[in-house]
């Protein structure tokens, strides 16, 4: 029959008899619509069963005939990602390999070599942290690197840890000096015990270097040999690998130059520290290889990347008109969030195309952690700008043993079901989309499986807008303008007299510098050496700065 409610026509379809009931009585609209719902669910949920895993995108707004006007751009992007584990130059920019699929599956590695490279880096792991774990002198572990160097493995470590683990890790992952030194409190007395892995691919990364430099001399004040307690994860013969070599470090495991920081997590990046902490990185690998066997087939009706990385198309028109709001309803999951924003941001952040066409693509991400968020943004989410699509990260499992009840028959895991369930449907009733996906428990296993998940829906979504998801030419922009910041404050302190006060345009004209580059850094020089002065006026024209 032809279809039709409320003068809409909605489909040829064969309906049982109570539906032509609900539809002869307006007062079961609800009815019919919950029924309409559970039919598109029905339809656009998919689950892979011996995983444990569901995706469910009924609640996303795209037209009948969307995935077949997309066909050709799945065909292309399928057969692309074929190419890149196959062993195709993906970053032309950087001319590299991109490989992170083949450290959870070695035997799909282009040539034999980089195989053996992988196994013998993880024999190589399981070995160290077998030594760390039996030797008894190690207790702790400090993490030093920035970017994908840290964020991977500060996920996981928030996600897997407990309080049975093997080592405590620690992280330092910027160039705050303070946040050095709250971590060196909780250090104090214990260098002798704390192993230090700096994880840098190039060596060169500056944050990294600045946090290496103040940990040398924090062991150095508690009197302890560094060298003999320190780890490098660097590529081979870089500025980290030299200077460990030379200093008589302790170990060095390769950071191989077909992986990006990004998508580093499951080389020695992240399972150093992991394997150090006591965490099953052989599940957590397996968790990410069993994802990409699921994803690796072309078949679009059973592929939950494709299926995200289309759903993220759709609700963006392929242009990242919308943000993506991260919700998991695990206090485990809370970094997840913070991890994916840079998995997708950096990755699909680009001004130009493949072609060199300027497109200015990226999906904004920012997310917490459900319920919390209900008590913060979420008014804004249901009845704010509707800028956005939300992503719900569900955990099936409250907690592996018993729960007490809160009230007659519920528990507290009860409440986050009911919790995650209720913002969606309030969201739904405001015209908010929503993907949910769901996994039973957070183990090393299902990490994994959530990490591949987001790798390959990157990679997807990179081929259907034509772009390379693997360099980041804004990140090394602001590198270097860092460096010029940096040089022009070299400049400052040699050119203020003694004695002489001066403006920062004074200043500026005598280098030929920027006024107001000029001026922060006489401001930051300032606060920051006892032998600058400063001082203020009614506006920045006239503050003036005097060396000692």
């Amino acid at each position: 029959m032809l279809l039709g409610y409320q003068g809409c026509v909605l489909a040829h379809i064969s309906l049982p008899k109570f539906l032509f009931q609900l539809l002869l009585n307006p007062q079961n609209d609800l009815l019919f619509f919950n029924y309409m719902n559970w039919t598109r669910f029905n339809t656009h949920f998919l689950r892979y069963i011996d995983l444990g895993f569901s995706l469910d995108i009924s609640r996303m707004k795209f037209a009948d005939d969307f995935f077949v006007s997309m066909s050709d751009k799945i065909t292309n992007a399928f057969a692309a990602m074929k190419r890149l584990e196959e062993g195709e130059i993906a970053n032309p920019d950087e001319n590299r390999m991109v490989g992170h699929y083949w450290l959870r599956n070695v035997d799909i590695a282009p040539d034999a070599s980089l195989k053996q490279e992988i196994l013998t880096t993880l024999k190589s792991i399981r070995a160290f942290a077998s030594e760390v774990h039996t030797g008894g002198k190690f207790t702790h572990v400090l993490l030093i690197g920035i970017g994908g160097s840290a964020l991977g493995p500060q996920f996981v470590a928030d996600a897997l840890g407990s309080a049975a683990d093997k080592t405590k890790i620690l992280f330092l992952d910027n160039s705050d000096p303070d946040g050095f030194d709250r971590v060196f409190c909780q250090l104090a007395g214990k260098a002798a015990s704390t192993l230090v892995v700096v994880v840098s691919k190039s060596g060169g990364t500056k944050e990294t270097r600045n946090g290496m430099l103040e940990t040398e001399a924090f062991f150095a004040k508690q009197d302890v040999p560094f060298a003999p307690n320190a780890v490098a994860v660097t590529g081979e013969s870089s500025e980290l690998d030299n200077y460990a070599v030379k200093n008589g470090w302790l170990k060095r495991f390769p950071m191989f130059d077909w992986i990006g920081g990004r998508t580093s997590v499951m080389s020695a990046v992240g399972l150093l520290p992991a394997a150090l902490q006591g965490i099953d990185i052989d599940a957590f690998l397996a968790g990410a290889a069993a994802m990409d066997r699921k994803t690796r087939i072309p078949v679009l009706e059973s592929n939950a990347a494709m299926q995200l990385a289309l759903m993220w198309y759709a609700v963006g028109e392929g242009k990242g008109i919308k943000d993506m709001v991260v919700l998991p309803y695990k206090d485990r999951l809370m970094l997840f969030s913070k991890y994916l924003q840079q998995l997708l941001m950096e990755s699909l952040g680009k001004e130009k195309d493949l072609d060199g066409n300027i497109v200015h693509q990226g999906i904004a991400v920012y997310g917490n952690k459900g319920s919390t968020d209900q008590h913060a943004y979420v008014q804004q989410l249901r009845d704010g700008v509707n800028n956005f699509f939300a992503t719900f990260i569900e955990v099936r499992e409250g907690r592996s043993g018993e729960s007490m009840p809160v009230e007659p028959g519920i528990v507290s895991a009860d409440y986050l079901q009911g919790f995650l369930r209720g913002t969606r449907t309030a969201l739904s009733q405001n015209e908010r989309q929503s993907i949910l996906i769901s996994i039973p428990a957070v183990t090393p296993f299902t990490v994994g499986l959530l990490i591949a998940l987001y790798e390959r829906a990157v990679g997807f979504y990179a081929s259907l807008i034509n772009i390379n998801a693997y360099h980041q030419p804004g990140v090394e922009a602001g590198k270097r303008a860092a460096t010029e910041v940096l040089e022009l404050q070299k400049k400052l302190e040699t050119t203020l007299q003694s004695g002489v006060a001066a403006t920062a345009e004074e200043l500026a004209s005598k280098l030929g510098a920027d006024v107001e580059s000029t001026y922060h850094s006489l401001i930051h020089l300032a606060a920051n050496r006892a032998n600058i002065s400063y001082q203020p006026a009614d506006s920045p024209a006239g503050d003036t700065f005097t060396l000692a």
